[in-house]
């Protein structure tokens, strides 16, 4: 659990606005704090086995928040993943990559087809 004045500080450094308390940024920088501190906690006491599900909890929603957040704002996820510096963000990063060139794949041979078939019919 977060004390009040870290929370302030990770809500002042990742708002959208200076009202915002509670958007998708701002949810996920205050949940990554709480995994290192979860982390850290189950390193020491390895058998408490409530706090280990409290954590799964968490990274269930922060996952479930950058998914999210990558959907709808592209250009902010990248950059928060940048700041939180997270691993599953750059494995949906590497994800979202290789559908990319999936789907170039798939449309640089239709684009050939037609400039083969153009060519077929100048001849």
């Amino acid at each position: 659990m977060l004390d009040k004045k870290t929370k302030e500080k990770i809500i002042k450094k990742f708002r959208v606005h200076e009202t915002d308390t509670g958007s998708a940024q701002v949810q996920i920088a205050i949940l990554s704090e709480e995994i290192k501190e979860l982390t850290e906690h189950l390193q020491k006491h390895k058998h408490d086995f409530s706090s280990r599900r409290g954590l799964l909890k968490k990274v269930s929603e922060r996952r479930k928040l950058l998914k999210y957040l990558q959907k709808e704002d592209a250009a902010g996820f990248r950059e928060l993943a940048s700041k939180l510096k997270l691993k599953i963000a750059q494995k949906l990063q590497e994800e979202e990559e290789e559908e990319q060139k999936k789907e170039k794949k798939y449309i640089v041979p239709e684009e050939e087809n037609l400039e083969t078939k153009e060519s077929e019919e100048e001849k």
